[in-house]
């Protein structure tokens, strides 16, 4: 499958002109579009590689760099930053180096800029091949921890809301959500319901995240009938063994359900 590239870049310029048909020439598929909110939402969730051509009109698009810091930051996309280097610190004021894959400072190699998103895109490739978990919480600093201990293993997109998920599984399928059970304005009860009620998704695996271990609120989870529940205090070791055996219990009820077919 070849990589989509979504180049940012204000108007018509030879250097951007020059970066696309390198990047062409490399076997991508570029997309160019203007430093615009809306623009880059509408071809965000087609790539996993964003180039960032920018210049003097940074200091006047925070909301841009922002937005752009976000989807990098929760959905685990590649950017890559070339511009002078006055550009390059207004952009790294809204954009924090955790966002940022690498840095361009001009006059740039081109060639040199192709290897480097050559480098990234075989990651896109091995990360493909990785199970996708769509992690649901409105608590930051549970996200942040939580993503923290699954990104080496699976490709992890983080929401903070029942709608937000919603939204993101009309046009992605994970191959697991860990929901969690309790949650302001859309429960996590609310959303499994509501997932089991279309059947585009209604055979995503939910797994709830429940901060209660006590026999009465166990009962009450389990009788929504997911696909099971972790206690959010269970630590790393524990967590990671828990979906790891979940994944291999599936795969195995895979396999016999494909043997029983011949």
């Amino acid at each position: 499958m070849r990589i989509k590239i979504v180049l940012i870049s204000q108007g018509v310029s030879f250097m951007g002109n020059s970066i696309q048909k390198n990047l062409e020439s490399a076997g991508y598929d570029v997309v160019r579009v203007d430093p615009e909110v809306k623009q880059i939402a509408e071809y965000k969730d087609d790539t996993d590689i964003f180039v960032f051509y920018l210049g003097k009109f940074v200091s006047e698009i925070p909301e841009t760099l922002v937005y752009l810091k976000d989807v990098c930051l929760e959905e685990d996309k590649y950017l890559f930053l070339l511009g002078t280097l006055d550009e390059l610190d207004i952009t790294t004021k809204h954009i924090p180096a955790a966002a940022i894959a690498e840095k361009f400072e001009r006059p740039f190699d081109i060639k040199r800029l192709v290897s480097e998103v050559g480098r990234f895109a075989q990651a896109v490739g091995a990360r493909d091949m990785k199970k996708s978990i769509l992690l649901v919480d409105d608590d930051p600093t549970f996200l942040k921890m939580m993503k923290g201990w699954l990104d080496e293993e699976y490709r992890v997109t983080i929401v903070t809301s029942g709608t937000q998920a919603l939204m993101y599984i009309a046009d992605n399928k994970p191959d697991l959500i860990l929901l969690d059970y309790e949650m302001p304005v859309t429960s996590g009860p609310q959303v499994l319901e509501m997932i089991r009620s279309e059947t585009k998704v209604d055979r995503i695996p939910v797994i709830f995240l429940t901060g209660k271990g006590d026999r009465e609120s166990v009962v009450k989870v389990l009788a929504l009938k997911p696909d099971g529940y972790l206690l959010k205090s269970l630590n790393r070791d524990q967590i990671l063994n828990s979906i790891y055996e979940f994944f291999e219990k599936k795969h195995a009820e895979e396999l016999n359900d494909k043997s029983s077919i011949f």
